[in-house]
C-alpha cells in the first residue's frame, strides 16, 4: 500500500492562512486610498491622512507578494490601491504642464514656521538673501523673534513690515522689499480652545507689476479631536481669488497637505501650489518633532492666484525651528 501526504505549501488551511494575511495587508490600504480619494477624513483619520505618501509607497508591499504568491484576487485588490494612491500622489512629483504666465514680472517670494520664536533668525535672514527673496511670511512669530530678525538685518533687505507678533504660537507677520499698504491681520477663531493664530497681511506694489494681496496663513493645527472644527473653520475662512480684485498669494503653515480634501478645497477656489506645479509637492517641510520618529510631512505651501505663474520652487532647512523654509519664484502680471 503506498501512503502519499501533500506538500504542506499546498495544504488547504495553509494556503486559507495566507491569503488571509495577504488580505489582511491589502485592505486597510485600499479604505485609506478611499478615505484619501473621497476626502472622507474625520476624527483621528485627519492626522492619519497627512501620510499618505508613505501608505502610498507601503501599498507595494502587499501588491509584490500577492503577485509574488500568485494570490490573483487578491492582486487584483492590491493593485486597486496602488492605482488609487497613485492618482492621489504622483501628480506632485510631476510639473504641471499649466504653471500659470510665463511672462510678467518674477519675485521671489518665501515662508517659515519660527517655531515659536527659536528659528535662528541669521539662517532666515541668509536665506533671504542668498535667495533673493523679496517677500518674506513668517509663522509662529514672536517678539523675539521680530527683534532676532532686525538685528540680523532684515530692515536693509526688506524694509517694508506689517507684523502681528505675539507671545507663543499665534504670531505672524509679513516682510517686503516692495512699499505695503493696508498692513493689518486677522485672528481665527480657534475654535473657543485657544486664541486663534494672527495672519498678517497687506497689498504690495511691486515695481512693474500690479499690486497683489499677501496674507501670511497660519490655520489652527488638528492637534486634537476637539480642534478638527475650528482648523476646518480657519481653512474655509482663507481670502479666495476675485477675478475683478488683486491677486492672491497665501504663504505658510498651512497644517494641511495635499491630502487633506479643505485644503484642496481652499485651492479649487483659484490657487494652484507652487510645489505640486514644479513637481516638488513630495518634499517635507515637517517633521520630524522633537526628536520623535514622524515621518516628514509637507504642511508649508506657497499658494498663488491662477493669474499668478509659479517657475520654481526650493525648499531649505533652517536650524533651530521644526519646519523648513519655503522658497519660490513666482511670476506677476505686469501693471496695465
Amino acid at each position: 500500500m503506498t501512503i502519499t501526504t501533500t506538500p504542506s505549501e499546498v495544504r488547504p488551511g495553509r494556503r486559507v492562512r495566507r491569503t488571509a494575511l495577504l488580505l489582511l495587508l491589502t485592505l486597510p490600504g485600499l479604505a485609506w486610498a478611499a478615505v484619501r480619494l473621497l476626502g472622507w477624513e474625520q476624527g483621528p483619520l485627519v492626522q492619519l491622512v497627512a501620510f499618505t505618501p508613505y501608505a502610498a509607497m507601503w501599498s507595494f508591499v502587499p501588491l509584490l507578494a500577492a503577485l509574488l504568491s500568485r494570490k490573483w484576487l487578491v492582486a487584483t485588490v492590491a493593485a486597486l490601491a496602488t492605482v488609487m494612491f497613485a492618482a492621489a500622489v504622483l501628480p506632485r512629483a510631476l510639473p504641471d504642464r499649466d504653471q500659470g504666465p510665463a511672462t510678467g514680472v518674477p519675485v521671489t517670494v518665501m515662508t517659515i514656521n519660527m517655531f515659536i520664536g527659536a528659528a535662528d533668525p541669521a539662517a532666515v535672514v541668509r536665506l533671504v538673501r542668498e535667495n533673493d527673496v523679496a517677500i518674506l511670511a513668517v509663522q509662529e512669530f514672536t517678539p523675539e523673534s521680530a527683534a532676532g530678525l532686525q538685528a540680523a538685518g532684515i530692515d536693509a533687505l526688506l524694509p517694508h513690515h506689517a507684523l502681528a507678533d505675539e507671545i507663543g504660537t499665534t504670531g505672524s507677520g509679513l516682510y517686503s522689499r516692495f512699499p505695503m499698504t493696508g498692513q493689518a491681520s486677522r485672528r481665527g477663531d480657534g475654535g473657543g480652545l485657544q486664541d486663534g493664530n494672527l495672519q498678517a497681511y497687506a497689498t504690495i506694489q511691486p515695481p512693474g507689476a500690479g499690486p497683489i494681496f499677501v496674507e501670511s496663513a497660519h490655520p489652527l493645527a488638528p492637534y486634537a479631536l476637539r480642534a478638527e472644527d475650528a482648523w476646518r473653520a480657519d481653512l474655509a475662512s482663507m481670502p479666495r481669488p476675485d477675478q475683478g480684485g488683486v491677486p492672491k498669494l497665501l504663504l505658510g503653515d498651512f497644517n494641511s497637505t495635499l491630502d487633506h480634501q479643505p485644503l484642496r478645497d481652499l485651492i479649487g477656489h483659484g490657487y494652484r501650489d507652487a510645489a505640486d506645479a514644479t513637481g516638488k509637492g513630495l518634499i517635507g517641510t515637517w517633521g520630524p518633532y522633537d526628536g520623535l520618529p514622524i515621518p516628514s510631512v509637507t504642511l508649508d505651501h506657497v499658494l498663488a492666484d491662477k493669474r499668478i505663474g509659479v517657475r520654481d520652487v526650493s525648499v531649505h532647512g533652517v536650524s533651530g525651528s521644526d519646519h523648513r523654509a519655503v522658497v519660490a519664484t513666482v511670476t506677476l502680471p505686469p501693471a496695465s
